[in-house]
């Protein structure tokens, strides 16, 4: 198989950029014409295998086609949007720079996502790796800043299930008050 050469961890991060760049394309083609869309893209990757492409559809249109996942690619929604800015639950030298795989929104509520591929994922947002809540949570708080009339949301995607978490502001405030803890040496 092609694919055999490419060592396993970069063949599994291989994976999440195609299924990353499937939801970031697709939600802007018209519905009837996506699955087109997406075998076209698949066809460009020569590496793959047939399965893979079957497998790497499958788990994009499971979260496209999932009502669970409606709003993060409601229209009006953006993909890859920059988001840079400090806010007060922040460390006072900390400047948050970065992009987020999709944001919504709208007049009462913001909706910031971020595509997670792993697999298995986890079963509950408490047992997602520490490191995604606190990159949510960085996101979430300079968002907050931004938009101090609405609600902030902030919710992992994962294509595995597929599943969308939203993350407890709890867990995202408490994720806060950690990284500005002092690390002891």
């Amino acid at each position: 198989a092609p694919s055999s050469s490419i060592p396993i961890s970069s063949r599994r991060y291989r994976r999440g950029e195609i299924i990353h760049r499937l939801l970031q394309i697709l939600p802007d083609v018209a519905p009837d014409q996506r699955r087109g869309a997406a075998a076209r893209l698949l066809a460009a990757q020569a590496e793959l295998t047939d399965a893979q492409r079957v497998e790497m559809a499958a788990a994009a249109f499971g979260v496209l086609d999932d009502p669970a996942f409606a709003e993060v690619f409601a229209p009006g929604s953006r993909p890859e949007v920059a988001i840079a800015g400090t806010a007060p639950q922040l460390p006072p030298d900390l400047r948050i720079s970065g992009r987020v795989d999709r944001l919504f929104v709208g007049p009462t509520r913001v909706l910031v996502a971020d595509f997670k591929t792993n697999r298995p994922a986890p079963p509950r947002i408490e047992e997602a790796d520490g490191a995604y809540v606190l990159q949510m949570a960085l996101y979430w708080a300079v968002l907050k800043t931004l938009f101090p009339e609405r609600h902030v949301e902030a919710a992992l995607v994962w294509t595995d299930g597929p599943k969308l978490m939203v993350i407890p502001e709890e867990l995202l405030a408490a994720s806060l008050v950690r990284l500005a803890q002092p690390v002891d040496r």
